[in-house]
């Protein structure tokens, strides 16, 4: 900060003794001929001869004296043609950081108003607006005098930092503070599929260290290893599947482990992409017949989306077709090799068979549950309650990193960071292709679909009651152990990642369930048994 302001409370203290109208007045004896305030004409003009004649020659000597530069100045003259709110100034000024937003928030109360601050300060509108202060009589020099330079800081604020640059791990010069974690120093697993990118990105553009932390990210090949890897205690916390915490939680394919789903990591971003030597052949979903398809992972969204769609379209995906659990680096091998038909994985996997002209992209996972989730970040029952602060503060810098990914004009920025070898692997085009949405997909169409991958942390609990649904459908959970309400009130931390979002200055939902619009259904999650009966009864499994 350029400026040094005194407590609100102490100037409120010192101008009752001076402000017209206000307080405890000396030498009171009529209403101005001036103004129409009560007090004497010749105060008046003693207090006008002490006021400057006009308040824009004070910018000159502001940036004299380096409170302002040009930059600032335009920024001003931007925001007050924009007549922004102050909501959206908070977000601009505040850059995502909630110290800093509050900061911001405090010197717009110290002016009376976003408006009052930057009138008094900037513009040809500052003498119109002095003009009216001195006639209602509410402000006098002092305070006229802090809200110029109280919109100087303000602005200040907003013109630093960027807010399409990756965080700074300080917050205003000064170190993170980490006294209260009761450790920094993390190994998180990660698969190299674009579903990790905010736990991946988080490394390179800075936001583990922003939030105190040091973290070794482990790549793994397969979804197994890395279950096999948490139930051993190598790790602190995971990228997992968002079925999976459900299924280690409930001892489905493995001894019970209890795991906590703590914020999403994507949403969409999935597709079903099938061998070139099918061009032409593929329409629907009944013309999967006889197909081998890979899936990343029985306790995946992308196993249980494919059965949703193949039984919708008349195909048993138990008799009809074969699936084979393949780790998504091979896919790519595979399809090359002729040994599977289709597969339904990450979108860096679909996009680069078509990158490397093996095959074509037959349907997105949005178009059959729009916004659905695929991949979350997860951690063990006994490791949170272990280190609970330090659980805190990874979970929220993962969300803020969601929060980032989110906007799409960050995109190729993280694109960028998330291809090397270390992380994803992957030529940098593919990835752009599936951030941004801008891509072939092998069949002579150009599409530009902003969202076909999202990054919402919010993990809704209807997620989990959909996911249990399906997991019953298709034999993976027997009915009995299927306590719809309950999967979610255990497993899904809902109400802890709204509460770290709004930390980080975001607006997050605050209801825990919304019903879930598929493709050739809806799901109410106050009724699950109901829609599950429904399935069947209308798909014949």
């Amino acid at each position: 900060m350029l400026l040094n302001f005194q407590n609100s409370t102490e100037i409120q203290e010192k101008e009752l003794s001076c402000d017209f109208g206000y307080g405890e007045m000396k030498n009171f004896s009529s209403k101005c001929l001036v103004c129409g305030q009560f007090h004497n004409t010749e105060d008046h003009w003693k207090f006008m001869a002490d006021m400057p004649s006009k308040p824009d020659s004070l910018i000159a000597d502001l940036m004299k004296m380096g409170a302002y530069n040009q930059q600032a100045l335009d920024i001003a003259d931007s925001i007050s043609k924009a007549d922004l709110q102050k909501a959206l100034f908070l977000k601009m000024a505040g850059q995502g950081n909630a110290k800093r937003e509050r900061l911001v928030n405090e010197l717009i109360k110290q002016a009376g108003g976003l408006n009052e601050a930057f009138a008094a300060a900037f513009g040809h509108k500052s003498d119109e607006f002095f003009n009216d202060a001195i006639r209602s009589g509410g402000f006098t020099r002092r305070r006229f005098l802090r809200n110029v330079a109280i919109g100087a800081a303000l602005v200040t604020l907003a013109s630093c930092n960027n807010s399409n640059q990756a965080p700074e791990a300080t917050t205003e010069g000064q170190p993170v503070d980490t006294s209260s974690l009761e450790k920094t120093d993390l190994t998180v697993a990660f698969l190299p599929i674009t579903c990790a990118s905010p736990i991946i990105m988080s490394d390179p553009l800075g936001f583990y260290k922003k939030h105190g932390l040091n973290v070794e990210l482990r790549k793994y090949a397969s979804w197994s290893v890395v279950r096999d890897a948490a139930i051993a205690g190598e790790l602190d916390a995971y990228h997992m599947l968002a079925p999976m915490p459900i299924a280690m939680s409930l001892g489905l394919g493995s001894t019970a482990f209890p795991v906590k789903l703590a914020s999403i990591e994507n949403n969409n971003g999935q597709g079903i992409a099938v061998a070139n030597k099918h061009k032409g052949k593929v329409k629907s979903a009944a013309d999967f017949k006889g197909f081998t398809i890979g899936i990343p992972y029985d306790y995946s969204n992308h196993n249980l989306i494919l059965r949703y769609y193949l039984a919708a379209g008349g195909v048993n995906p138990d008799r009809d077709i074969k699936t084979i659990v393949l780790p998504p680096p091979d896919a790519i091998a595979k399809m090359a090799t002729g040994q599977i038909d289709a597969f339904i994985l990450p979108d860096n996997f679909t996009q680069r068979v078509v990158h490397d002209d093996i095959g074509f992209i037959h349907i997105l996972t949005k178009d059959i549950w729009e916004s659905h989730p695929c991949c979350a970040f997860t951690a063990s029952n006994e490791w949170i309650d272990s280190y609970p602060n330090t659980f805190r503060a990874l979970n929220k810098a993962i969300i803020d990193g969601a929060n980032y990914a989110n906007k799409p004009e960050n995109r190729k920025e993280i694109a960028a960071a998330i291809a090397p070898r270390q992380y994803l692997n992957q030529p940098v085009e593919v990835l752009e292709a599936v951030m941004t949405g801008k891509f072939d997909d092998g069949q002579g169409n150009s599409l530009d679909i902003p969202d076909r991958i999202k990054f919402d942390p919010y993990p809704w609990k209807s997620f989990a009651t959909w996911i249990s649904t399906q997991l019953v459908r298709w034999d993976y959970l027997p009915e009995e152990k299927a306590n719809y309400q309950q999967i979610g009130e255990q497993i899904f931390l809902t109400d802890l990642a709204r509460e770290l979002a709004e930390e980080l200055g975001t607006e997050p939902p605050q209801e825990l369930l919304k019903v879930e619009k598929l493709q050739f259904d809806e799901l109410d999650p106050q009724n699950p048994q109901a829609y599950l009966k429904e399935q069947i009864d209308k798909f014949g499994f």
